[in-house]
């Protein structure tokens, strides 16, 4: 199959609107951009609306437990760090459940791209408020507000050094496939976290919403100065900056590692294999 239909999987279950299918898109439109085929990259998921996105195309996958992605997606990328290594998640799976692997992910720098589908609401579990929801929003489950400050997942990734952090907004379509393959090319790991309405469950965030205050940061914005990127971690409200906040040059893990620095696992495998093979037809001739 040629072009995007060589991603086609399941047809998508979302509401109609959702920017899950933007995000779907784009990503699919940097696959093909970079020339990455089917078999080439894994994608890993918990659970969520943002969690069926592997079953949406073809590739490698594997689906797990809610907020335990970053685990699997980090041996995967260890025992064959050729292979590119994507893990997805909404929110509240990688901001709530998942939010301990997520900060060793970072200070261990393993070269994953990690794309969350922030909706700031629990999308598959009908609503209720996620680290990400604004404090006061009411939901069916805070009908007084929510209580918690809202975090902040920028301000945290460039807090503890993250390789490569970025925003993106479903409803920028273009801007954010640059951003996906970005991430792609990035040698550590890298975040970006990509506001997306939820049209069933967040009446706050709409399209209308981000419409009016997400921009573009210009050439004037160095990522690389992670002062002024914490400052723009940090602006939220009339104005949200998009783009590449912040970035460095750390080191991946699995160059660090002597043992696969030089050559993915599954190599090493699969000559344990045929010398497996070549002693089990020895031990034959001898008996």
């Amino acid at each position: 199959m040629e072009g995007l239909d060589r991603y086609l999987g399941e047809v998508p279950a979302w509401c109609p609107g959702c920017g899950n299918y933007s995000i779907l898109k784009a990503f699919k439109e940097a696959l093909e951009a970079e020339g990455i085929e089917p078999h080439q990259f894994c994608i890993v998921s918990g659970i969520g609306q943002a969690g069926k996105f592997p079953h949406y195309i073809r590739c490698n996958t594997f689906n797990g437990l809610h907020g335990r992605a970053l685990p699997v997606a980090t041996g995967i990328k260890l025992a064959n760090h050729r292979m590119l290594v994507v893990a997805v998640g909404g929110d509240g799976d990688m901001y709530g459940e998942g939010g301990n692997h997520l900060l060793h992910t970072m200070r261990r720098n393993i070269g994953v791209k990690l794309f969350v589908h922030d909706n700031q609401i629990y999308g598959l579990t009908k609503g209720q408020a996620s680290p990400t929801s604004m404090e006061g929003m009411v939901t069916k489950n805070q009908p007084f507000g929510v209580l918690s400050e809202q975090f902040n997942p920028m301000a945290m990734a460039v807090a503890l050094d993250c390789g490569f952090v970025a925003r993106g907004y479903a409803g920028d379509h273009e801007h954010l496939k640059e951003l996906i393959r970005l991430a792609f090319n990035y040698d550590g790991f890298s975040l970006v976290d990509i506001l997306q309405p939820c049209v069933s469950l967040n009446k706050v965030n709409t399209y209308e919403w981000y419409g009016n205050r997400v921009y573009r940061m210009g050439d004037e914005h160095d990522p690389r100065d992670r002062v002024k990127a914490f400052a723009k971690a940090l602006e939220w409200g009339d104005r949200i900056p998009l783009g590449v906040i912040y970035r460095n040059d750390r080191p991946c893990l699995e160059k660090r590692i002597p043992v696969i620095s030089g050559a993915p696992l599954v190599d090493r495998l699969a000559r344990w294999q045929e010398l497996k093979e070549k002693l089990s037809a020895s031990l034959k001739e001898f008996y």
